[in-house]
């Protein structure tokens, strides 16, 4: 390739990189599209996300996850043969001459081309998308054997069945209440479905003296946690320990023996298990399921998790 030929794709590549750069900044910060949109006479666009049917978890609840990674531009490809140094710098000298001499044109392209904005934002949704993903299937893969074989979980269905599927929630969780049917469909119809039970109280003292009532089931009477289960989940009064406590001796439970266990440290590690795991996974609310290398947030009903058991059992993967 010519000289002339290379100094003018590279010009272009240089350009189109700062295009990239200024969209990507309008992408993560929806305040910056305000110039923009401005200029043009409109209001800035914000682009909805659809709420997951699912209790928000209290930041403070979770351990400190690591920052994600800021955004980084790609440097543009090289052009055919490299330039030298000195080549390189004079190029740069004359875009950034050109930018300062025109400061509207980047303002100016992305007026007259509003559809890069929009653009910018799926792409940046795809990338968070796939990046939580990846994150999450490497978290399974850590946690694995505590996901699915914990001593400190209940479980429901069949214990040696082929495909499990494990449930973080809390007893307060409206979704997690509506959610119930399903799990108990989804057992009633699937005699080969395995679901284990995470105590994951987030929804405030209540909820954690009702998790800890139920950590102590688990290890006095795991036979009855079933039917404690139903009755507390189902109930529609607010959970309490004191609920929790009249739940289990409606099911026939000994209250002196769940004294007694509450006393142990074993109910406090059952509870934080759960809350490591659920950082590590990156939880954002309960209901949360995880099924082979899927994280799923929100009661997303009888239909979606059927078909991902489903296509466990055909290919091994959530989705076929």
């Amino acid at each position: 390739m010519s000289l002339s030929s290379r100094f003018t794709a590279t010009i272009a590549a240089t350009v189109a990189v700062a295009i990239g750069a200024v969209v990507f900044a309008f992408a993560t910060d929806g305040s910056s599209l305000a110039p923009v949109a401005e200029a043009a006479g409109t209001t800035p666009m914000v682009v909805a996300q659809a709420a997951p049917a699912a209790d928000p978890i209290p930041a403070n609840l979770l351990p400190e996850a690591a920052a994600p990674a800021a955004p980084v531009t790609p440097e543009p490809a090289p052009v055919g043969d490299a330039f030298t140094a000195e080549e390189q710098a004079a190029i740069n000298a004359i875009i950034a001459n050109y930018l300062a001499a025109n400061p509207g044109f980047i303002r100016d392209y992305l007026v007259n081309n509003p559809e890069v904005i929009q653009d910018a934002v799926t792409e940046l949704e795809r990338r968070r998308v796939n990046a939580a993903a990846a994150q999450q299937a490497q978290a399974i893969a850590q946690y694995r054997d505590q996901l699915l074989f914990s001593p400190r979980q209940a479980v429901l269905g069949n214990p040696n069945g082929d495909v499990t599927l494990v449930e973080f929630f809390d007893y307060n969780c409206t979704y997690c209440k509506r959610a119930l049917d399903d799990m108990n469909r989804l057992v009633a119809g699937d005699p080969n479905l395995r679901i284990v039970l995470k105590e994951f109280p987030v929804l405030g003292t209540g909820s954690t003296e009702a998790a800890q009532v139920a950590a102590a089931v688990i290890m006095v009477a795991p036979e009855r946690y079933d039917a404690f289960h139903q009755l507390l989940l189902g109930s529609a009064a607010a959970a309490t320990g004191q609920l929790a406590m009249e739940a289990a001796a409606q099911v026939g439970i000994d209250i002196a023996a769940i004294t007694n266990a509450l006393q142990s440290n074993e109910v406090v590690a059952t509870i934080e298990e759960a809350y490591v795991m659920a950082g590590a996974l990156g939880l954002t609310g309960t209901p949360s399921y995880v099924i082979g290398d899927e994280v799923v947030v929100g009661a997303v009903g009888y239909d979606a998790l059927r078909a991902r058991i489903d296509s466990m059992r055909r290919c091994g993967q959530t989705t076929c």
